[in-house]
């Protein structure tokens, strides 16, 4: 399940996901979000938390294509990019691909949410 946070400047997308993440979340939750901050604007911020209740096996094969989509449709439109979560193997994917966004990209652990909020928004 995908739900947009509360909280954010306008030029951020922020989403928490945990448990099955299906296509549907994409289609209804996150690609919308996106593309409403992109209409005026050249970059997004994206600050994506991903609960504990997570594992890449609950993601339906629809929402990873979506995913995989997604980042490529907008590949020049990422500012920045903040993961937060306590999964390690979450973390080191994205440090070892990090060189494929051409914005900033951090990983923050759970217990750093507000760190990881304050260098999104600043």
């Amino acid at each position: 399940m995908m739900e947009i946070l509360d909280g954010f400047p306008a030029n951020v997308v922020a989403v928490h996901g945990n448990g099955k993440l299906t296509r549907d979340d994409y289609e209804k939750v996150l690609i919308p979000a996106i593309d409403a901050v992109l209409t005026g604007r050249e970059k997004v911020r994206l600050y994506y938390e991903l609960g504990p209740d997570f594992t890449i096996t609950s993601m339906e094969p629809g929402a990873l294509w979506d995913d995989f989509k997604l980042g490529v449709s907008h590949y020049l439109k990422w500012e920045s990019v903040v993961v937060v979560t306590d999964h390690d193997w979450v973390r080191h994917s994205i440090n070892v691909f990090r060189f494929l966004v051409p914005g900033q990209i951090r990983t923050f652990p759970m217990s750093q949410s507000r760190e990881a909020r304050e260098w999104i928004v600043g």
